[in-house]
């Protein structure tokens, strides 16, 4: 199984929208996905149709050792899902004292079997959670809008992920960048995709995310772009990025 986090330290670029199509287009291509969500605003959650209200096991259970990943796991259209709960929200304080706290998820996600991804949707911010989620995974995608302000932030993030495989993960690896919402026809955006191509070279996705209505609108019908306008632009694009990741892989597209 292949663990990929999406991280970035800045909101608004795209993060969850990203985990959740990524993990339903590559199912709809042929692979079994996990998606997980660590981020203790449960937006992934919200976005999937669930409510981390009502739920009787989450990551929070699971990394707790109260449940286990089976009990966890809800399956979606083609894929499974495991939940952020509300209780997530306390988890930095409550696990700060436990040894190893780094890596509880990486020791939980052992139990994991017949995924071929693991998608982690990490909080916006560097903490215990984002901490485990880079300690348990092997790649880092990293979502950035297509704008001059979210381009500041890339060099400290470049920073905490060296961080983290000196210290924590020797074989977490920075391997794909996406660039989102972006419209080709803004000059500005055009020239910001230069630029994330010369910071990061081949590890810029070719397939950027356009900026496009039925994305935004998805998530509150707790529903994928494929499942909410399978003939959207958006669509298209997590279908073109889902394929590039695949050949990227060394696998097929169908």
């Amino acid at each position: 199984m292949k663990t990929i986090a999406l991280f970035n330290q800045k909101g608004g670029v795209g993060k969850t929208t990203s985990a959740a199509n990524i993990g339903a287009g590559l199912a709809r291509l042929g692979r079994r996905v996990l998606l997980i969500d660590l981020d203790p605003q449960a937006n992934l959650t919200y976005s999937l149709g669930l409510d981390p209200f009502s739920l009787d096991a989450s990551i929070y259970e699971l990394l707790d050792g109260k449940a286990a990943l089976a009990d966890t796991i809800r399956p979606r259209d083609g894929f499974d899902l495991i939940p952020a709960a509300i209780q997530l929200a306390g988890a930095e304080l409550q696990f700060a004292g436990i040894p190893g706290r780094e890596f509880l998820l990486r020791d939980a996600l052992t139990a994991a079997a017949g995924y071929d991804y693991a998608l982690i949707d990490c909080p916006p911010s560097l903490g215990l959670l984002t901490l485990n989620a880079l300690a348990a995974c092997q790649a880092v995608y990293i979502p950035i809008q297509a704008e001059l302000l979210p381009l500041q932030g890339l060099r400290q993030l470049m920073d905490t992920v060296e961080l983290v495989k000196r210290r924590l993960n020797q074989e977490i690896e920075i391997t794909g960048v996406i660039t989102t919402f972006y419209d080709p026809r803004k000059i500005m955006q055009r020239t910001v995709l230069e630029r994330i191509g010369e910071l990061f070279g081949g590890k810029v996705f070719k397939a950027p995310i356009r900026v496009n209505v039925a994305l935004a609108e998805a998530p509150g019908k707790g529903q994928t772009i494929f499942e909410y306008n399978p003939d959207s632009n958006g669509a298209a694009d997590y279908t073109a990025l889902c394929q590039e990741i695949l050949t990227r892989e060394g696998g097929q597209n169908g």
